[in-house]
């Protein structure tokens, strides 16, 4: 495999929009100049989120919106997700061409997206739903992060959506993701000095692996200790997600502590980064935690899990369900260990909390399994999750 190159997104200020969609142009404009983008830039943000509320207007049974900003080094940005259990779209590549409309309308909402937006992605089934994703960066040029991408071009390795349960404005699941560079040095660290906005929940960051040269297969499920030896050479990507027990702010708080000190932290092994956290949340209510080690160049992934988080390595026909222990992280845990697996070729792990039903399947999604992670964290927690949950999935792919 040769290498991809190494790129890291933050994620946070997560804004949801479903009964309250007329807001959405304001706040997605006003979140645009709080980050220091120009008019021009916000309006352009402003008429896309237009767009997409009125697509999910016209045509959605239950439609949402999520408002988020991104952070890549210097540079910040907006990104609108839209996710629906509408009637689909047979034919995406012709929605997104100027002059097609079901409804009779001029039809230039999603190609209008398309042109404004740095990174535009769009996925439909017929009589399931929808899901749009749009980002916007400065207009300063190749040098944003998004430059020169096409729909189908390189995205984060990594990418999560979270949801607080019904009647709560902040959420007790939370995910992060770090890039270990091969030398135990970590390349992703918490942005100092972040405060949270009144009533907007939490997310965490994305970011990007990279392959190596050389693979090996493991058996899977082997458990394996913290010798340095049971570490793959080259980067790895690091990915957590967190449950706080029960829902609202205590649940919050105890997900925002996980999620800073596995940023933070220096643990390589995915049981030493758990055990990181446990010694940050004594003192909270505690929380589910499961954190997984992807390694590209050993074409592998270790897994350690507490409590119930979910995790499930898909390849195009393989399913493996991935073992979490019994516990309370902050509380009571019995020692760990990481369990290793192969990583399925053009595969995705995918993690999340109890918030989300196990019953879903990648059958009911055709061609989901080759989206981008941000289409299929927004797909399934749209028709998986629960209302009366706070509810959380990440997803990986893409640097294997």
């Amino acid at each position: 495999m040769g290498p991809v190159t190494l790129h890291v997104v933050h994620s946070d200020d997560v804004a949801w929009f479903r009964d309250n969609l007329g807001s959405v142009r304001g706040a997605a404009a006003a979140l645009g100049r709080r980050i220091g983008l120009d008019e021009q830039r916000c309006g352009e943000i402003a008429l896309a989120a237009s767009e997409l509320v009125s697509n999910l207007v016209k045509h959605a049974v239950d439609g949402a919106i999520v408002l988020r900003v991104l952070r890549a080094g210097d540079e910040a940005g907006v990104e609108l997700v839209a996710v629906d259990r509408g009637p689909g779209m047979a034919d995406t590549e012709a929605a997104v061409q100027d002059g097609c409309s079901s409804v009779g309308t001029l039809g230039i909402g999603l190609g209008a997206i398309a042109r404004l937006a740095d990174l535009f992605d769009i996925h439909s089934v017929p009589g399931f739903g929808t899901v749009v994703a749009a980002r916007f960066w400065s207009a300063r040029g190749a040098g944003r992060p998004d430059a020169g991408t096409s729909r189908q071009g390189p995205e984060a390795a990594a990418a999560g959506i979270t949801r607080a349960i019904s009647g709560e404005e902040v959420c007790g699941d939370a995910w992060a993701t770090r890039v270990d560079d091969g030398d135990g040095r970590q390349s992703v660290r918490a942005p100092a000095g972040r405060t949270a906005s009144p009533g907007l929940d939490w997310s965490a960051l994305t970011g990007f692996g990279t392959r190596g040269d050389t693979g090996r297969a493991w058996a899977t499920g082997t458990a394996v200790g913290t010798a340095p030896a049971a570490i793959g050479a080259g980067p790895a990507l690091m990915v957590m997600l967190c449950d706080g027990l029960g829902h609202g702010p205590m649940a919050a708080k105890a997900a925002e502590a996980a999620t800073r000190t596995f940023r933070g932290g220096g643990a390589r092994h995915p049981q030493d980064a758990i055990q990181e956290v446990h010694v940050a949340l004594r003192g909270t209510r505690g929380a589910a935690v499961a954190v997984a080690r992807i390694e590209p160049a050993a074409e592998r992934v270790l897994f350690c899990g507490v409590g119930n988080i979910s995790g499930v390595l898909l390849g195009a026909e393989t399913h493996a369900t991935l073992t979490s222990y019994p516990g309370i992280v902050g509380h009571q845990m019995r020692k760990l260990r990481s369990f290793v697996h192969p990583l399925p070729p053009g595969g995705a792990l995918v993690m999340h909390s109890d918030g989300l039903t196990d019953r879903w399947s990648l059958d009911t999604v055709p061609g989901l399994l080759s989206q981008r992670p941000v289409v299929v964290a927004a797909h399934l927690l749209a028709h998986a999750g629960v209302r009366r949950d706070d509810a959380s999935v990440v997803v990986a792919k893409g640097a294997w």
